[in-house]
Parts: C-alpha cells; structure tokens; sequence
C-alpha cells in the first residue's frame, strides 16, 4: 500500500463537524466530479473515500446514493467506483457552494465553504483525497502534488495552502495545473494541516534519518575545497550583480539572465548545480549548470566593462 494511499485511508474518516464535512465534500467534488443526465458522477478508486463520501452525503442530505464497480481505463489493477447522485441535485450544488443561487458555476466556492481555519482544513483534505498524492519520504526526493484541471480552482487551492505558509507552487501541465511543495518542513505541514497524525510521525522519523545520514556523508565526502570554490563563485557573482545594481544597469540584461541575477540573490550560497535544479523546479523551465554558468559570464563581463568604465 501506497504512502499516499495511507495517508488517504488515514483522513476519510476523521471526525468533523457539519461545516467541516461540507467544506470536505465542496472540495472533492469540485475537483472530481461530472455531471450527465441530470446526474452527479464521482469516481474513486480507494473504498474508504468511497464509503466516506457515501456516508457523509446520505448524512447530511438524507438522500439514496448509487455505487457502482467499473473496470479502470488507466492501466490500473484497482477497481473504479462510480458514486452517482440524482436527488436533491440542485440544492446540493448550491450547498456546496459549487453552484450559485442561479445554478451557475462558480470558479472559487463562497466565504461560507471556507469562512474559518477548520473549514479550510477541510477543504484541503478534500481536494487532497480527490487529486492528492505525496512521496514516502523513503524515497529520494521530497514531493507533495496536486493536480487541478481548473485554472481559477488551482489558484484558490494555492492560496489556501499558502494561507499555512507552506510556498505551494503551480505549473501547467498539459492534463491541468499541478500545485506542488517541495521542501520537506512544508510537506510534513501539509500532513498535519490535513490531519493525518500518524502519518506525520512516519514522515518525520524518516526524514530525521534521513537528515542524520545525509549530514554524515556531506561531513565525510566533501572536501573543503570544494566547499570554497563554491562559496568564491557565488561571492564574485555577488559583487558583479551589485556593480551592476549600484550602474543601474541590470535592465541591460535579458530576461533570462535576470532570472539567473535574482535567483543567486535569492539563493546566495548554492551552488551552480544546485541553483539550475532550484531555477528548473521553481519556473518549470530547465537550465543546465553550464547554461547559468553562461548566463553569470554575461553579468560578468558587462560588469567589467562598467568598471572599466568608471575608472576611466
């Protein structure tokens, strides 16, 4: 069983208030949902959403909802369930603040869904059950991804999770928009936010191991060296881009090699490796290190040529 999957099975059934539980299922179904002959469809591949969804909607809104078992389209050798719903449709929508008084679709729910932390708490756990997944931190890298096929929607999740300070980015992708955390610290959050207790445990023990090996290998496979080679680079880059700030004379640059300026600010003691993988993550646009190197060869030299200049 996937981490995701526990983490999953963890939250679908946390105990909620109404507000909450709505503000849970405003967004799931936003996120994953269709409508069809007058019919809601939700789909799921994992039992616990399933009969969580299930249980809260014949709670809240006392009505029958249908379950199906359909073969998955997407390779995968779990079973799809298909949940429909075709009573009290309309007033469900507006309820859930997918839909206004006037049964239009709106592109962020109202104040009500989210009016308060717990409430969007909710709303986060919901989207997360919905198009959610995070790495084991066993694995090498430290990933938390939601992937949104609404622009509007994916910009109101980022701000919701930006609201907890988690720096929750945003790329487009050609099935949608993924909204990702990258940094550990944020990751283990997110987790908490959403109330996955036992997962958060799980992520902090291995991170923590994780953090004592890799302290150990820098400590016994770096040489100093190397280390000041870094830090000198980044320090001559440092100099020119203030020669450069003191002339007035950054908007002489290119637009890519302004990035690379304010991203060496930004980042001051990385090393070119690791600000090309910075710079890739973060704008969604890959750079090589020997491309950055380019683009600081660039500010190099204009800035010689302003000293140059100004001795003159």
């Amino acid at each position: 069983m996937s981490y995701t999957t526990n983490i999953k099975n963890e939250v679908a059934f946390l105990e909620e208030t109404k507000s909450e539980a709505i503000a849970e299922l405003s967004g799931f179904i936003r996120n994953n949902s269709y409508i069809e002959d007058n019919k809601l469809f939700l789909t799921t591949e994992n039992k616990k959403i399933k009969d969580n969804i299930v249980n809260t909607i014949k709670k809240i809104y006392e009505i029958n909802v249908s379950v199906e078992i359909k073969n998955n389209l997407n390779f995968s050798k779990k079973d799809l369930y298909l949940i429909s719903i075709d009573q009290k449709l309309d007033f469900i929508l507006k309820d859930l603040g997918i839909y206004n008084n006037d049964m239009k679709y709106l592109d962020s729910p109202p104040k009500f869904i989210v009016g308060a932390n717990e409430e969007i708490r909710a709303y986060l756990r919901g989207v997360f059950l919905s198009q959610g997944s995070i790495n084991d931190p066993k694995t090498s890298r430290y990933h938390m991804e939601l992937l949104i096929s609404k622009p509007e929607e994916s910009v109101f999740v980022q701000k919701l999770l930006n609201i907890f300070d988690l720096n929750a980015k945003i790329l487009n992708r050609d099935k949608g928009y993924m909204i990702y955390i990258k940094e550990a610290e944020k990751i283990s959050d997110f987790i908490k936010i959403i109330g996955a207790t036992k997962a958060v445990l799980y992520f902090e023990n291995v991170r923590t191991y994780h953090d004592k090996i890799n302290h150990t290998n820098r400590l016994n496979n770096c040489e100093q060296a190397n280390i000041d080679k870094v830090v000198n680079a980044a320090t001559i880059q440092l100099k020119n881009i203030k020669v450069l700030e003191d002339n007035l004379a950054v908007e002489l640059l290119d637009d890519k090699t302004k990035e690379a300026l304010d991203y060496r600010k930004k980042y001051p003691e990385a090393s070119l490796k690791e600000l090309s993988e910075i710079i890739s993550i973060e704008t969604g646009n890959k750079i090589t290190k020997s491309g950055l190197n380019h683009r600081f060869r660039k500010i190099g030299d204009l800035a010689k040529r302003l000293n140059d200049s100004n001795k003159k």
